[in-house]
């Protein structure tokens, strides 16, 4: 349904994330379904695999890089050759299971995304290199200072919405940096001065969507409205109200966190309850009746498995550990 709504919608270029949390077969036809082009430099089929590979009639595979999907596509706007380079979330097999995509490797790449960078004007000539990416913010600063020959990185993965670029210095000039959000709250529209076969400068507005008061697009809604139709009424069942703002955003619980953990706790008779720090789903307002969609939308994955599990004082010593390294280093 999501790949026909980005088909409608009219999105020329994507690269992935979620997508990967489907089995492989499902993955392939999804993005052979897509009628924009799905971009990823960083994703490779493994040694053991590439012998026999399952998908090596799919048209993105490469066999001699083995990568997986094409590295990148090459859209003319107007008299400017622009090459987007895809950067899919390179913790994928850590941070969703690995059993789903069990051919695929994935990582961070800075070295094959320079090599990428730098074979990319020698064979297409573009005027302008951009990363689409799902690295989170930080990742992509850093990737920023250490990656040469980028002009913009547009980034997604932590939600953030910035109003500004970060301008990044690395070895080759200046990199520029932008995340915009999440749910569609902003539109992040980049507007680049190209001459002479380079960017000489640029303009940046993070443009908040209002959605009440834009005009729904008649197609767009009439296809919404046939997807939901055989779940409406069981989305639309009220299950309470709710006496405070619940949300989930930040690198701390929010308050519908603490609703699901109550909750894990309270079903599962757990003495500790954990979240995973999602920071998606619509906020739901004081006095508003929170329904089954409110829950969907705070907790539908395609793994929605729960485990109550004997865990030591140590393992959940390093559990925490690790989340606030991954959250906290200052690299």
């Amino acid at each position: 349904d999501m790949v026909g709504a980005t088909n409608l919608l009219g999105v020329d270029v994507m690269t992935g994330h979620w997508e990967f949390t489907y089995l492989d077969e499902e993955v392939i036809s999804n993005v052979r379904d897509f009628k924009g082009d799905f971009v990823a430099q960083n994703i490779f089929v493994k040694d053991d695999a590439a012998f026999d590979y399952r998908f090596a009639d799919f048209e993105g595979f490469d066999e001699d890089s083995q990568r997986a999907f094409k590295p990148y596509v090459i859209k003319q706007m107007g008299d400017v050759r622009v090459a987007v380079i895809g950067q899919a979330f390179p913790y994928t097999p850590i941070a969703n299971p690995g059993r789903f995509i069990p051919d695929w490797t994935f990582g961070i790449r800075d070295g094959e995304m320079q090599r990428t960078v730098d074979e990319v004007p020698a064979t297409e000539k573009p005027d302008v290199v951009v990363v689409i990416s799902h690295n989170g913010m930080d990742v992509d600063l850093k990737m920023a200072s250490v990656v040469t020959g980028i002009d913009v990185i547009f980034g997604g993965h932590t939600h953030d919405g910035v109003p500004a670029p970060s301008i990044v210095k690395n070895k080759g000039g200046q990199t520029l940096v932008t995340n915009a959000g999440s749910n569609g709250k902003f539109l992040g529209v980049m507007q680049l001065d190209v001459r002479n076969g380079k960017v000489q400068d640029f303009r940046y507005k993070l443009l908040p969507v209002f959605s009440n008061l834009l005009e729904p697009d008649a197609e767009m809604t009439n296809y919404i409205e046939q997807v939901r139709k055989p779940y409406v009424d069981t989305l639309r069942e009220e299950l309470a109200v709710a006496d405070d703002l619940l949300y989930r955003r930040g690198n701390f619980n929010g308050t519908f966190d603490q609703v699901i953990c109550d909750a894990l706790r309270e079903v599962g008779g757990a003495e500790i309850s954990l979240s995973p720090g999602f920071r998606w789903g619509t906020t739901v307002l004081p006095g508003d009746s929170i329904t089954m969609d409110n829950v969907m939308d705070q907790t539908c994955i395609t793994y929605p498995e729960t485990y109550v599990r004997e865990m030591s004082g140590q393992n959940i010593k390093d559990i925490l550990e690790d989340v606030a390294d991954n959250l906290f280093n200052q690299d």
